[in-house]
This record gives structure tokens, C-alpha cells and sequence, in this order.
């Protein structure tokens, strides 16, 4: 295989890899874009769903891709519990505390994770885990090219739900101004909570994608949220746009930095970029576009 062969395959795989990033990216910036506060529990909240994914395998012998119809219901409404009941009863109105709510909340998930499940790794394997397919006469694995399509196809459907439904508007308009929403009667709370559970669902969808090719411990959500927290700070604060483009960017250039710096300084790149942008153009690349 020549170089540039080895640089073009580099390249779709890290498409691939980025079409997921944006999905869980997806969810960060709309719960930043209607709350403005970072969700610390994010990462954790994607390892609840990978575990879940391992669970309905282990115990009916789901196949990860059966699971979304299972899956994508319990975690928004587990994102819609949390927000309702927790966060909301704990910020009191003040986004600081919000911030702390959802880092407590992030601590809490994963030292249960580690109680029931220890640290080990776990891994599931099916009838299509080695399956790879042609793509341009590189070999893609299979898993992750079906990845890459549904996580497309996740954020086409949220991008309908924000610009063509009544939720969409209302979400629209309280990330806009909450005061004047309110007296216009959006039920902001109503809202508030949906985006979490919106935010979650794209977990529990990443979740079904990724679980055929990767893997799922206590701490595994820690390192998809630094990430995910990259593509938002790159593609702008609040963006949808700006997530998708800055998911398959920083996809690419990991696998490319994986490639030609070695596996352990993939994501050297990554967070090159992170600084860039904080220090060059702040508001990132699409601004307040969605």
C-alpha cells in the first residue's frame, strides 16, 4: 500500500470517527445554546449509555444497532428526569450552580459505574466486528462506515427537529431571550428539560454507533467529552453547524495525527487546535450561526 493510500485511508476513517464526535458535540452545544452552562455530566452520561448498549447484549442478546429504539427513549428521559428533578432543584436559577449540579452529578455516575463494574473494560463482539467494506479501494470497517452514516442521518433529523417544529422554535427563541419566551408562554422549564434530554438522546445514539468498535469502562466518557468540548469551543459556542463541521474536523485530524505521531499523540492535535482558536477567533468558526 503506497503512502498516499495509507494517508487517504487515515483520512475516512478519521470522517468517520468525526461523525460521531459531532453527534455527542451536538448535544453539548444545545444544552451550552439554551442554558449557556457546560454539561459536566456529559461524558458520563455516554458512558451510562455504552454500558447500557452492553447490557440489553449481555443480557438478551440485543444487536447495539436494535438497542437505538430502546436506548434513545431512556436517555432522554433520563436527561429529562435529571434536569427536572436534580439540576433544576439544585441551581436554584444560578448557572454556577448548575455547573456544580452537573459535576457532582458526573462524580456520582462514575464512582457507581466503578462500585458495580469495577474498572474493567468490556467489549462486545458480533457477527459483523471484523466486516470491512470498499470504500474508494481503502478498507473501512464496517461498524464504523454504518456509524458514520447513522450519525449523520441522527444529526439531520435533530437539525429538522430545531428549524421545522414548534419544540424547535421554542428552543430557539428561549436560547435567545428567556424573559421575553416566557411572556410569549413557552413553559421555559419545559424547555430547559427537553434540551437535556434531547442532549442525552444523541448519547444514547452515539452510544448504539460506537459500541461495535470500541469499548466501555468507568472513565471512558472523560476523554469523548474533552473532545466533544473541543469541537464546540472550535466550531462556536451554540452552533449546529459549527458541531458538525468541527466533529469531522477534529475526527481527521486525529486519525491523521495518530497516523504520522503515533497512536499515543493522536490527539496532540486536538487540543493544538483548542488553543488556537481560544487565543485567534474566540467566538469559533460559525460564531452564533446554527
Amino acid at each position: 500500500m503506497s503512502d498516499l493510500s495509507i494517508v487517504f485511508a487515515s483520512l475516512i476513517n478519521g470522517l468517520t470517527m468525526g461523525a460521531v464526535y459531532a453527534l455527542i458535540a451536538l448535544g453539548l452545544t444545545l444544552i451550552y445554546g439554551v442554558l449557556h452552562i457546560i454539561n459536566f455530566a456529559h461524558g458520563a452520561a455516554l458512558m451510562v449509555a455504552l454500558y447500557g448498549v452492553y447490557g440489553l447484549r449481555q443480557a438478551f442478546g440485543w444487536d447495539p444497532y436494535a438497542s437505538l429504539v430502546v436506548l434513545v427513549p431512556a436517555m432522554f428521559a433520563l436527561g429529562y428526569v435529571l434536569q427536572k428533578i436534580i439540576i433544576e432543584r439544585a441551581s436554584h436559577g444560578k448557572d454556577e450552580y448548575i455547573l456544580l449540579a452537573t459535576l457532582g452529578l458526573s462524580i456520582v455516575l462514575e464512582n457507581l459505574a466503578l462500585l458495580w463494574f469495577k474498572s474493567d473494560t468490556r467489549t462486545i463482539e458480533t457477527a459483523y466486528t471484523l466486516s470491512t467494506v470498499d470504500v474508494f479501494g481503502s478498507a473501512l470497517s464496517l461498524p464504523k462506515a454504518l456509524a458514520f452514516v447513522g450519525a449523520l442521518c441522527v444529526c439531520a433529523l435533530l437539525w429538522l427537529i430545531m428549524n421545522r417544529s414548534d419544540l424547535g422554535r421554542a428552543i430557539r427563541a428561549v436560547s435567545k431571550e428567556k424573559v421575553g419566551a416566557q411572556l410569549m408562554g413557552i413553559d421555559v422549564a419545559h424547555v430547559y428539560a427537553m434540551c437535556f434530554g434531547i442532549g442525552l438522546a444523541c448519547l444514547g445514539a452515539a452510544a448504539c454507533f460506537l459500541m461495535p468498535a470500541y469499548y466501555v469502562n468507568p472513565m471512558v466518557g472523560n476523554g469523548f467529552v474533552l473532545v466533544a468540548f473541543t469541537i464546540v469551543v472550535l466550531g462556536g459556542m451554540g452552533s449546529f453547524l459549527g458541531a458538525l463541521i468541527g466533529g469531522l474536523v477534529i475526527g481527521v485530524v486525529e486519525s491523521l495525527g495518530g497516523l504520522w505521531l503515533g497512536e499515543s499523540l493522536g490527539q496532540v492535535g486536538i487540543f493544538l487546535i483548542f488553543i488556537f482558536v481560544l487565543l485567534f477567533r474566540p467566538q469559533g468558526l460559525f460564531g452564533g450561526k446554527s
